[in-house]
């Protein structure tokens, strides 16, 4: 992201012990454990009122981004009583990590933004954590089909064990074709961008069928003029 500072320490989830607070504090305590939301929220503003965190006026997403993160021993976390949750001490944290970030994220930008629905047909563009948690959690709604989409094989042999219906490997640009053969020319009814590059976006618009949705639950930071190689490229409709 441009607005990242060089320097900057990355990170932007994760669960910790407080070590430290300030005087505004005052739900949590010296010692307890706790989830770090990946999105800090002031929890006072129009937007969070409107229940709109990513885009609190005085927070958003900074962790990582326009503050120091979380990949270093100790991090600051600015409005501690509207940014993080107290978890039990007998927690797991490799689980519930994923509640950070990876699996909310997935769920409300992917799966509720998508509005899949029982018998419809889902595309899920890329099978990396985001993809994946994506995968799990529209399951919960029954869609008829959940077409996932990466030119890692290996992980595509994941998402079949996660769940998946079909796997299209877009090795070359033969993503396209695939999801048109596979719907019979209809196209998806949600097609879910996990990767966040405009060439994803532009497959998922060449996928979506009539009265279709298009969720973002990435960040396509990054403008370039080159075209994009490989797999992402986009076939003439």
């Amino acid at each position: 992201m441009p607005t990242c500072e060089p320097g900057r320490v990355l990170g932007h989830e994760g669960v910790g012990v407080v070590a430290a607070k300030g005087q505004g504090v005052m739900m949590f305590g010296i010692g307890d454990k706790v989830l770090i939301s990946c999105i800090t929220a002031c929890g006072q503003c129009d937007r969070c009122r409107r229940l709109k965190y990513s885009r609190c006026l005085h927070g958003g997403w900074m962790l990582g981004h326009t503050i120091d993160g979380t990949q270093a021993e100790f991090v600051r976390i600015p409005f501690a009583d509207h940014s993080l949750y107290l978890l039990p001490d007998e927690a797991d944290e490799d689980a519930l990590v994923m509640l950070s970030d990876v699996m909310p994220t997935a769920f409300e930008c992917g799966v509720l933004g998508g509005q899949v629905q029982a018998g419809r047909t889902v595309a899920i563009i890329g099978a990396g954590p985001v993809g994946m948690a994506a995968l799990l959690v529209a399951q919960l709604y029954a869609p008829a089909a959940i077409i996932v989409i990466d030119m890692d094989e290996a992980r595509l042999q994941i998402a079949v064990g996660l769940g998946a219906t079909t796997t299209v490997d877009g090795l070359g640009g033969r993503a396209r074709k695939a999801v048109v053969d596979l719907t019979r020319g209809r196209g998806v009814d949600t097609a879910i961008d996990t990767v966040g590059l405009p060439a994803s976006t532009a497959l998922c618009r060449a996928i979506i069928g009539t009265g279709g949705r298009i969720a973002a639950s990435s960040i396509c930071g990054i403008a370039t003029s080159r075209p994009t190689a490989g797999w992402w490229t986009r076939s003439a409709p």
